[in-house]
């Protein structure tokens, strides 16, 4: 295996929203870590000064309706989902539930609006380039319905108003890539964008895990049982030059990038092999990548279910303090003043 790069350069303010003071009544001994989020925006307050929270806004009827059928966002918001329709998502229906799907879409367009044309929005001078969502990654949630702990994709409902607002803007098409490495495929943003040449999909994901049933990305790369890092990281950049190459009309103008923390050896519902390292030095390729072709980036924390919460918390820290780096790199090729 390759020797990783260490240390960090001086980070830089990166923007990050969360939701996490929506806290779902879930029943005891339930598989999904609530808690981790709000452990997340605690280390990075506590440890990252220069990663900049704010409390995310929730997504409207409007934008949601961007991806979701209206019967799907009215049984969310009116409390009529079915008791099928709950088993599959895995969450008890509760205002609370309603108000946190819509606030990690909220929390994924904000960290897209802002990586694309900065913090000032459309007026800005400067694109901040790097910004994240402290929870999201909802990749199993179709237009219809949701599944696997997702409510609405948000993802796919930012990538579709940010090309709707880049138009409105510059009269321009947005091509967006998706750059999914949780370790469950993307299902259901596959299935948003599967007749969309505008959106590209990529997804690296265990073969034998959930969704047993997969949609067809763009880009999909299953890896067995027990992947380690050396692996992972050859066939991550394998499919990564294969998407470069496909983009023959140039590099895409957004990413979304889905950086779960599954992959890592002690996740209880990941399958594979990999460290903390590993997640590293995958984190920092993507990023590097992104960087060197000068495309923006939204980042999702996505899944993760540690046997101990606390590593599982320490890989999404250590994602958000990549994003400094690279967000510094950013600022520096774009002649913006910090």
């Amino acid at each position: 295996m390759q020797h990783f790069r260490s240390g960090f350069l001086e980070s830089g303010p990166v923007r990050a929203f969360h939701s996490d003071h929506f806290v779902l009544p879930l029943p005891p001994g339930h598989s999904f870590p609530m808690s981790k989020y709000r452990l997340l925006r605690e280390a990075a307050e506590a440890t990252l000064p220069a990663v900049r929270v704010s409390e995310a806004p929730p997504a409207s009827d409007g934008e949601l309706a961007l991806v979701h059928e209206p019967d799907w966002i009215a049984a969310v918001a009116e409390g009529t989902t079915t008791a099928a329709q709950q088993r599959e998502i895995g969450f008890p229906w509760s205002e609370r539930m309603a108000e946190r799907a819509r606030r990690s879409v909220g929390a994924t367009i904000m960290a897209a609006r802002t990586a694309l044309m900065g913090a000032g929005g459309e007026g800005a001078k400067c694109r901040e380039g790097v910004a994240a969502n402290l929870a999201g990654g909802t990749h199993h949630a179709y237009p219809h319905k949701g599944s696997g702990y997702c409510v609405f994709n948000d993802v796919a409902v930012a990538a579709r108003l940010m090309q709707a607002e880049w138009h409105r803007q510059h009269r321009a098409l947005l091509r967006v890539i998706v750059i999914d490495l949780d370790v469950h495929q993307g299902n259901g943003t596959a299935a948003v964008f599967r007749d969309d040449a505008t959106v590209f999909t990529l997804s690296l994901h265990g073969a034998r895990n959930f969704p047993f049933r997969k949609e067809a990305s763009d880009l999909d790369v299953e890896l067995p049982d027990g992947c380690r890092d050396d692996s992972y990281l050859e066939a991550l950049d394998r499919a990564l030059a294969q998407a470069w190459a496909r983009h023959t009309e140039g590099a895409p103008g957004l990413a979304f990038y889905l950086a779960g923390a599954d992959p890592h050896e002690n996740d209880r519902l990941g399958r594979l092999k990999l460290s903390a390292e590993g997640l590293a030095e995958r984190d920092r390729r993507v990023l590097e990548a992104l960087r060197l072709r000068r495309i923006p980036v939204a980042i999702s924390m996505a899944g993760g279910y540690g046997r101990e919460l606390g590593q599982t918390v320490a890989v999404h820290r250590r994602t958000l303090e990549l994003a400094c780096d690279s967000w510094r790199a950013w600022r520096a090729m774009e002649e913006c003043a910090p």
